[in-house]
C-alpha cells in the first residue's frame, strides 16, 4: 500500500494587524455560523416564524456557544490554572513567563461547554420569543453538525486535536507539531459531522417527522456525541490527567448527551408507531 503522507504545514494566523490576528480558527468559526444561520432563515420561513426571532437567534446562540466553550475549557480541562488565573478566562491574554500578559485570543474552546451554553441561552430565548423550547431545539439540531464541521476544519488549520501515529496511507504529519505520521482526527470529525448534517436535513425535509417534539434534538446530539466517543480513540489526549484513564474527558462527557439524545429519538419513535 503506497504511503500518500500529507505534509500539514499551514500557519493559524492569515494575517496581523498591529498585534491583533486574523486566524483561520476564527475565520472557519464564523463562516460556520453564518451558513449555519442563512439555512434556517429559510427553515424559519417555511415554520412561519418571525425574521426578528430569527436574528435575535443568532445573538443568543453566539453568546451561549462561546461563554458555554469558554467555560467548559477552563472547568472541564485546565481548572488548576485557570482558577488561579481567573482573568484570563474573560480576556483573550495569558501571562507570560516574564509577567507580562500577551494577546493571544481565546486559546480554549471545549465542544461539551458550548452545548451546555447553546441550551441554555436558547431556552432564554423560547422564554424571550415565545416560542415552544424543543422546537428551537429541533432547529438548531439540523443546522448544529454543519457548525461542528467547520469548527473541526478550524481545529485542523490550527494543527490541534491530532490523532494518534499511525501508517495508513492518509496520515497527516503535522509539521508544526512533529514529524510523525498521524491520523487526522478533526478530519475524520470534519467528515462524520457533515454526513450526520446530511442525513438530518434530509430527513426533515422529507417531513416525515415535524419539529418540535424533540427527534432531531435527539438525533443530533446522539450521532454527534457517538462519534465523538469513537474518534477520540484514535486522538492524542488533550490534557495531562487524562493519560491512563479508559475513557479520556471528551468520552466522558459524551455520555450523558448520547443517553439524552437516545431518550428524545425513542420517545418519537414509539409515539409514531401508536398513531
Amino acid at each position: 500500500m503506497i504511503a500518500l503522507y500529507i505534509n500539514w504545514d499551514f500557519d493559524s494566523e492569515i494575517i496581523n494587524i498591529l498585534g491583533f490576528p486574523l486566524k483561520y480558527y476564527g475565520l472557519l468559526f464564523a463562516c460556520g455560523l453564518l451558513l449555519c444561520m442563512y439555512i434556517l432563515k429559510g427553515i424559519f420561513k417555511e415554520e412561519n416564524l418571525k425574521d426578528t426571532a430569527h436574528e435575535a437567534l443568532f445573538v443568543y446562540g453566539i453568546i451561549g456557544i462561546f461563554v458555554g466553550a469558554r467555560l467548559g475549557h477552563c472547568l472541564f480541562y485546565d481548572f488548576d490554572y485557570y482558577s488561579k488565573n481567573i482573568l484570563e478566562i474573560i480576556l483573550p491574554i495569558k501571562k507570560t513567563l516574564n509577567g507580562e500578559y500577551k494577546f493571544i485570543g481565546f486559546a480554549g474552546l471545549a465542544s461539551h461547554g458550548g452545548t451546555i451554553g447553546l441550551l441554555i441561552s436558547l431556552y432564554l430565548y423560547s422564554k424571550k420569543y415565545e416560542i415552544k423550547y424543543l422546537k428551537i431545539l429541533d432547529l438548531i439540531a439540523i443546522v448544529a453538525p454543519l457548525g461542528a464541521t467547520f469548527i473541526r476544519l478550524a481545529n485542523l488549520m490550527n494543527s490541534e486535536m491530532i490523532g494518534n501515529p499511525t501508517t495508513m496511507p492518509w496520515a497527516f504529519i503535522f509539521k508544526r507539531v512533529d514529524n510523525i505520521p498521524r491520523h487526522p482526527a478533526q478530519l475524520y470529525e470534519a467528515i462524520s459531522y457533515f454526513i450526520i448534517f446530511l442525513i438530518i436535513f434530509i430527513t426533515h425535509k422529507t417531513k416525515n417527522i415535524k419539529l418540535g417534539n424533540g427527534f432531531f434534538f435527539g438525533l443530533a446530539i446522539t450521532l454527534i456525541f457517538a462519534m465523538r466517543i469513537l474518534i477520540e480513540f484514535v486522538k492524542i489526549n488533550q490534557v495531562e490527567f487524562e493519560e491512563g484513564m479508559k475513557l479520556n474527558m471528551g468520552q466522558i462527557l459524551s455520555i450523558p448527551f448520547i443517553i439524552i439524545g437516545m431518550y428524545f429519538v425513542l420517545i418519537n419513535l414509539m409515539k409514531k408507531e401508536t398513531k
